[in-house]
């Protein structure tokens, strides 16, 4: 038999990151040591707090389907939450709970966009952000963030980029896959803007917990005018590590939030109905258990940070979020595809090619330090070897 597939599966591309990850599982089923540095998945078990809930409520029966919108309760905890703590003017019929951040940007680009639509994406960005406005047949126009301008985004760029067509802008930050956060002054310059052109911005975030700068992370929902015009995405699996528990949110106004549940409904009908209620006892009795593994993250970035730059040949900036390190290996002259794989196959070391995130991940690779110091030690031990081959051989 011959399968016609729909056109627009041509357009998309497989995730990059899942190719490492299983080649890597795949040299571990051959009894080979593997060190997981390819993954965005907190290596910290979820708190026993919010497991214990768990286990709790399904004893209790609560095994049902819920509100397509979600638990009452639960988007009355997300609503405080962002009031109190970003200062996001939401309510609880602000926020619509989804089966983790990937659903919610799917539902998002599908009420938002249109064939022939424009929407501004960071270039590198995670490829959801890329391959959502595709497949719905608008067109994704990338804007830079590199290196040397520390990955803050070039505003006048940007504005260039704004044509009639143009619906939204997508921001990340932290950011995944640079680590860098987006500061206070060009959050502004970029309410300025949606302002003036009469834009949507889709915020992505989801690694906000997760800082390790002085500077604070600012939520552009919460400036003059902007909780109308902002759809701010945000989830329990990075924070809470509970990236198995697929749980996310939309926060945006009440309009919003009636179109989405559409979609939403179509996808999923509701988020699993126990998940919601550990994700409620999650916001409600936390103590320091976020704060713990932020702690924990800050002293590998560290190390990674200091580690990476006294190998010759590689350096990388100092992440101000998230848990990855993007590394430079310019200087090897060797493309980021072939580099990683070398390190695989020759050396266990799992890492992803730059370019999965876009045209500026070349001659980069993405670092995740969300694993133990001791497997980031003997890994970086072991990369400072495999790039003093790569150089000798070369």
């Amino acid at each position: 038999m011959s399968i016609k597939f729909a056109s627009r599966i041509n357009d998309l591309k497989p995730s990059g990151i899942r190719l490492i990850n299983e080649k890597a599982l795949k040299l571990e089923r051959q009894g080979k040591k593997v060190y997981h540095f390819e993954l965005g998945r907190p290596d910290f078990d979820t708190p026993d707090y919010i497991k214990k809930a768990c286990i709790a409520s399904i004893e209790n029966g609560d095994v049902y389907y819920t509100s397509n919108f979600g638990k009452q309760d639960l988007r009355q905890e997300i609503a405080d939450y962002l009031s109190t703590k970003k200062n996001i003017p939401a309510a609880a019929d602000n926020i619509l709970v989804t089966v983790g951040l990937a659903e919610a940007i799917f539902d998002v680009f599908t009420v938002l966009l249109e064939k022939g639509d424009e929407i501004l994406v960071p270039d590198p960005v995670w490829m959801n952000y890329i391959n959502i406005p595709k497949l719905l047949g608008a067109t994704p126009v990338t804007y830079n963030l590199k290196e040397e301008n520390d990955y803050q985004p070039d505003i006048e760029e940007i504005e260039k980029k704004i044509t009639i067509r143009t619906k939204a802008i997508v921001i990340v930050s932290p950011h995944n896959p640079t680590g860098s956060m987006l500061r206070e002054e060009n959050v502004r310059k970029i309410a300025e803007l949606v302002r003036k052109y009469d834009l949507v911005v889709i915020d992505d975030e989801v690694y906000e917990r997760l800082t390790y700068s002085e500077e604070r992370h600012i939520s552009i929902a919460s400036l003059p005018e902007m909780f109308e015009r902002t759809v701010t995405l945000n989830g329990f699996s990075k924070a809470y590590s509970m990236t198995g528990w697929r749980i996310g949110y939309v926060a945006a106004s009440s309009e919003w939030i009636q179109a989405l549940n559409k979609i939403h409904q179509i996808n999923t009908t509701s988020a699993t109905s126990f998940v919601q209620t550990a994700a409620i006892v999650a916001l409600r009795d936390e103590d320091t258990e976020v704060e713990d593994m932020r702690l924990e993250y800050q002293k590998r970035r560290d190390f990674v940070y200091e580690r990476i730059n006294q190998i010759q040949g590689i350096s990388c900036s100092k992440p101000q979020g998230a848990f990855y390190s993007f590394i430079n290996i310019k200087e090897l002259k060797v493309s980021a595809e072939e580099f990683v794989h070398y390190l695989l196959d020759n050396y266990g070391i799992a890492l992803v090619p730059g370019t999965v995130f876009g045209d500026n991940g070349n001659g980069y690779i993405r670092m995740s330090f969300a694993n133990s110091l001791e497997e980031i030690q003997a890994g970086l031990d072991l990369l400072e070897k495999a790039v003093k081959n790569l150089v000798v051989r070369n």
